[in-house]
């Protein structure tokens, strides 16, 4: 490895090659001998003097294994779907201009094209927008950045997106129309299986290419929108680090949030196009009647307005003000599991995993935006949503062969037009999805990220106990009964939590799931592992991390 002549070598340090200190140098790291203090019980005192060199020449090397682990295999090749071709008709477009079928303006998207492959911020500026006082777009200069902990963001592989003429998007696309539809059913009366919750399970298990979680390879009520990993199907829908009181301080946090009306957005062709070209668009909230979340309308609205990390915040310090004795709920690797005269605390303990979580939110942040911008740029759902009305209504057959015909003919489609007028993908909120593209998911990236940072500091087969769910009204909390209310543990309820942010995004009509889900949560998992491998050297503990994947391997760091 090359030193940077802006960086020189500092003197008295190992060579970058891993070798021994520097020639000339090793007398200044003899150490002196430790002092007492008296005679007669000669007990050592820690030396504060001649035991530098062997410090530094410690942490040179730490960094520099560190940088091995970032640099030292080749990047992978990152490969896209291959529908970057004009007219874009499947690439992220918002914001830009568009013509009368929501087509992107081709001399706007190649200057476009250019601000990515040189960026700057002169360079994205330069590209015309499509409303002067529209929707900026969300950092894309942060894919290029780089980091100095944990592996390089442009490191980490992401599969490509199904194409928009492939049954698995087909699947993906018609979730989220059924998620549209179910928006104000309540969690609680999923597993009754009203008409249009059966509808739904119904419908998605019709499509070929659905990858979703099922019961006896059919999506049944119960399976409905849940996550595939361990725990996912286990207890009510909604994880309990998302019900239960947060104890922050002297403060206590009751997680009932505020409302906005059941009104879908976005359903009107005139409107889409106005916010395909980035007009701004406002949803009212009503701050004054506050609930638990208890509708997929009630999630959407969690995960539009909170902070990427918050959710995996608030879960720790439930953990950690749980009064769950250490030994049961630190996870078997932590060397103050058991300890009487000592607690983990900067490391092991409380401030390393509350600082470690917005660690990795910043830069599984980065990972997505590398994806989403560099490598895949794909459309939103609600601008297929376009293309699907277009092919559908108002031009049939101008995109024939380009969306799948089990997406077409989904019971989902007629549905929602016979609700809404169109088949335009309604979207829970007025201003439609985020201004940047769609794969994978930044809220997923982060959620894999966090989730397993948590699962790092603490034991994932710890029960959780007296299982709650919101009350009718969603004002309170009663106990939950189901048959299965012993079985919810923190590891289940942590996986559970990162499916739950999953489906909110989704019930918010800005992402489809599964393969957003499968995909975008390991970027976030191998950020988190690549962190917590170079966080590992850096203590002075012989703790270890153990964790459970998402592909349910038991790894230890």
């Amino acid at each position: 490895m090359q030193h940077n002549v802006n960086s020189p070598r500092s003197p008295g340090l190992p060579d970058a090659s891993g070798g021994g200190p520097a020639v000339g140098v090793a007398e200044a790291g003899t150490a002196e001998p430790a002092p007492t203090n008296g005679a007669e019980g000669r007990v050592p005192v820690p030396s504060l003097d001649g035991r530098g060199f062997a410090r530094r020449a410690r942490g040179y090397r730490i960094r520099i294994e560190a940088a091995h682990r970032a640099y030292a295999e080749p990047f992978p090749r990152h490969r896209n779907n291959g529908e970057h071709e004009e007219p874009y008709l499947a690439s992220y477009s918002k914001g830009l201009p568009h013509d009368e079928y929501g087509e992107v303006d081709l001399d706007a998207y190649a200057l476009w094209n250019r601000a990515l492959a040189e960026p700057s911020v002169d360079a994205f500026e330069r590209v015309p927008r499509g409303l002067d006082d529209g929707r900026p777009q969300l950092n894309p200069l942060s894919a290029f950045g780089l980091d100095v902990e944990g592996p390089d963001t442009h490191g980490l592989l992401c599969p490509p997106a199904p194409r928009m003429d492939s049954p698995e998007f087909a699947a993906e696309l018609g979730e989220v129309y059924w998620m549209a539809l179910l928006r104000d059913v309540h969690f609680v009366d999923f597993d009754d299986a009203p008409a249009l919750v059966q509808a739904a399970a119904d419908g998605l298990s019709a499509f070929s290419g659905y990858a979703g979680p099922t019961q006896g390879g059919r999506v049944t009520p119960r399976a409905l929108f849940r996550g595939t990993s361990r725990g996912d199907l286990a207890g009510p829908f909604i994880s309990q680090f998302l019900l239960r009181d947060v104890h922050f301080g002297t403060h206590t946090i009751r997680q009932r949030q505020d409302t906005i009306e059941p009104v879908d957005y976005v359903t009107d062709f005139g409107e889409w196009l106005a916010v395909q070209r980035g007009a701004e668009r406002d949803t009212e909230r009503d701050y004054a009647h506050t609930r638990y979340i208890q509708t997929p309308r009630d999630l959407a609205h969690y995960v539009h307005y909170d902070q990427a990390y918050q959710a995996y915040l608030n879960a720790a310090l439930i953990l950690l003000t749980s009064g769950i004795p250490n030994a049961e709920l630190l996870d078997a690797g932590n060397p103050y599991r058991t300890t009487r005269g000592q607690m983990g605390f900067a490391t092991f303990g409380a401030p390393h995993i509350l600082t470690l979580l917005a660690e990795v939110d910043a830069r599984a942040l980065k990972a997505n935006l590398y994806q989403q911008y560099v490598v895949h740029r794909r459309a939103r759902p609600e601008a297929i949503g376009g293309r699907i009305e277009v092919q559908m209504r108002r031009d049939p057959g101008r995109y024939d062969g380009l969306i799948h015909p089990e997406l077409l003919e989904s019971d989902a489609l007629e549905r929602t037009r016979a609700k809404h007028g169109t088949y335009l993908l309604p979207q829970a909120l007025g201003m439609g999805s985020p201004m940047s593209p769609e794969y994978p998911a930044g809220h997923l990236v982060v959620a894999g990220a966090c989730t397993t940072m948590l699962k790092a500091f603490f034991n994932e087969d710890c029960p959780l106990p007296d299982p709650v769910v919101p009350d009718r009204a969603g004002t309170g909390l009663v106990p939950y009964t189901g048959s299965d209310a012993g079985r919810l543990t923190v590891g289940g309820e942590l996986n559970k939590l990162a499916a739950n942010i999953a489906a909110g995004r989704c019930m918010s009509g800005v992402h489809a799931r599964p393969g957003t889900y499968q995909h975008g949560i390991r970027v976030g998992e191998q950020v988190a592992i690549g962190i917590l491998r170079d966080q590992k050297p850096t203590t002075h503990e012989k703790g270890t991390f153990g964790l459970t994947t998402f592909d349910g391997e038991r790894i230890t760091i």
